[in-house]
């Protein structure tokens, strides 16, 4: 994985963990990586790992049955969705809507440029 330097990569680790649970990779209650095999994938220190897993839990993403490992939190897809669209309507959209401004490009533009990218 390659990652930026605009988020720290505990972050970005779990970001990523994230955006494999919305693709189907792993459903409610089931086991995800161990932190260590987790780690080894992505080529990052332990206690880097750790740092993602443990933001994950407190977010009620992922759940950890002692001695067993991580498991999906049921409904966890559904509250990385709802968290992920209100990021994007209150930070990106404003921010879209700011660009559009400064570089005068129209709604229908946008619109265009969308309908043609979705092809």
């Amino acid at each position: 994985m390659n990652f930026t330097n605009d988020k720290a990569i505990y972050l970005q680790m779990a970001e990523r963990m994230e955006d494999e649970i919305l693709s189907g990779k792993y459903a409610d209650d089931e086991r995800i990586p161990s932190v260590r095999e987790y780690a080894v994938l992505l080529q990052v220190n332990i206690n880097t790992a750790v740092k993602a897993y443990e933001q994950m839990a407190r977010d009620g993403i992922v759940y950890n049955k002692r001695g067993l490992g991580y498991f999906v939190t049921p409904g966890a897809k559904e509250a990385i969705l709802k968290a992920r669209k209100e990021e994007f309507l209150q930070v990106s959209v404003p921010q879209i809507i700011r660009q559009m401004e400064l570089l005068g490009i129209s709604e229908q533009e946008l619109i265009d440029s969308i309908q043609s990218h979705n092809s």
